[in-house]
């Protein structure tokens, strides 16, 4: 069973930066992504940033391309979120989710971490 656990949430000032990671444990972990996802009150959850474990290739969504990074440390099993230049748009619970190798659907999520911009 895989288990990912974020933090690095908080409020921040809007054009402020935030790093929030995603530690993940498990037997075997050998995801094919680990993903970002957001969801902002009254809104539907939505794809933020991934990046596949094992080759680093990386997709954005166009609402954070430019600002936000992804990045993964694989000795660690952990991928981070690099947020720059924030704005109040960004604020939501922000979830990391693993996809499985096989069937490339994202199985496993963890708890969400709050991020907050004030406006």
């Amino acid at each position: 069973q895989v288990q990912l656990l974020e933090s690095g949430g908080g409020l921040v000032q809007a054009g402020g930066s935030l790093r929030l990671s995603c530690a993940a444990s498990g037997r075997t972990f050998s995801p094919y992504r680990i993903g970002w996802f957001r969801q902002a009150p009254g809104k539907e959850r939505e794809f933020v940033a991934a990046i596949h474990w094992s080759g680093g290739s990386t997709i954005y969504a166009d609402s954070v391309k430019g600002r936000f990074i992804i990045s993964r440390d694989n000795a660690k099993n952990t991928v981070y979120l690099q947020m720059n230049s924030l704005k109040p748009e960004d604020t939501a619970v922000y979830y990391c989710a693993a996809s499985d190798p096989v069937t490339l659907r994202y199985n496993y999520w963890g708890q969400g971490t709050q991020v907050t911009v004030p406006s």
